[in-house]
């Protein structure tokens, strides 16, 4: 429990997990029926990009300091980036917003009035952070919980629709097959919800292997997304994330949004990104 997100806002992680979240979340807004997201690692909700943290890594910079200005984008690539802009807000003189918008934010500015989140979060100065600043949100519960306690416990919604993020901080030595079982034991009782579950590429075999897992669980309708921003060098250079039942239309969105990105976030040679399908219907 010693992972802080506000070193790491705004960068090129967050810019490929957030920018596709909201695309998840603009499509179940198409219909009137109401939906719910459950975030199963929320995080405070939102990061000031001028505080310490964030002024010690810099990692900003890289991610959404980039999309200060869409120059080159075209108009497909500017509307399907929209809503995850608006989410963000103004830039300030310094080339970055005055707060990034983490999971929770992001579900609840593209959330409608009928719709409901649970946002869990497990350490306590992260969650209050998280309580106050949705404590006056009907529409949000905010739970200090494990998250992975929290996804078995809350599904299926009442509503039948909705988004599970599973995006943990990656301290456990068995992240990978801690969140692939609560994704299983969460599918098996809810399996027509839309799952995206996060994760960065350092270990290549722990990785294969969690991949490997969904086609030998028989679990349907699997897309996986990765973004490199270069293939070597210190830190974080690729991430991915694994997107069970999604819309119709995500695939193509994607390859329009990453394509973009994988351009715009470039720190070295090895960049770029994938699509594919791990399992069909």
């Amino acid at each position: 429990m010693n992972y802080r997100h506000g070193f790491h806002a705004g960068n090129f992680a967050d810019v490929f997990k957030h920018a596709l979240l909201a695309r998840l979340l603009v499509y179940l807004t198409r219909k009137d029926a109401p939906f719910r997201v459950i975030d199963t690692h929320a995080g405070e909700g939102v990061y000031d990009l001028a505080a310490d943290e964030a002024e010690r890594t810099l990692e900003w910079e890289g991610g959404i300091g980039r999309l200060a200005d869409l120059n080159g984008a075209d108009d497909e690539t500017r509307a399907l980036l929209a809503p995850y802009l608006d989410c963000v807000g103004a830039f300030g003189a310094e080339g970055r917003p005055a707060l990034y918008p983490g999971s929770p934010m992001i579900a609840a500015r593209l959330m409608r009035a009928q719709d409901r989140a649970i946002f869990c979060e497990l350490r306590p100065d992260a969650f209050e952070a998280l309580r106050y600043r949705f404590g006056r949100d009907a529409r949000v519960k905010t739970i200090h919980i494990d998250g992975y306690t929290g996804l078995g416990a809350y599904v299926p919604p009442k509503e039948r629709r909705g988004l599970v993020l599973i995006d943990p901080p990656f301290e456990r030595t068995d992240e990978f097959a801690a969140m692939f079982e609560a994704f299983l034991a969460a599918h098996a009782k809810w399996p027509g919800g839309v799952y995206a579950l996060w994760h960065p590429s350092k270990d290549a075999r722990a990785e294969r292997a969690f991949l490997d897992g969904f086609g030998k669980a028989g679990v349907k309708r699997t897309l996986r997304l990765s973004l490199a921003v270069a293939s070597g060098g210190d830190g974080l250079r690729r991430t991915g994330l694994v997107v069970v039942n999604p819309p119709f239309v995500f695939e193509q969105e994607a390859m329009k949004i990453l394509s973009f990105l994988s351009a715009r976030l470039a720190q070295g040679p090895g960049a770029g990104f994938e699509i594919e399908w791990l399992t069909g219907e």
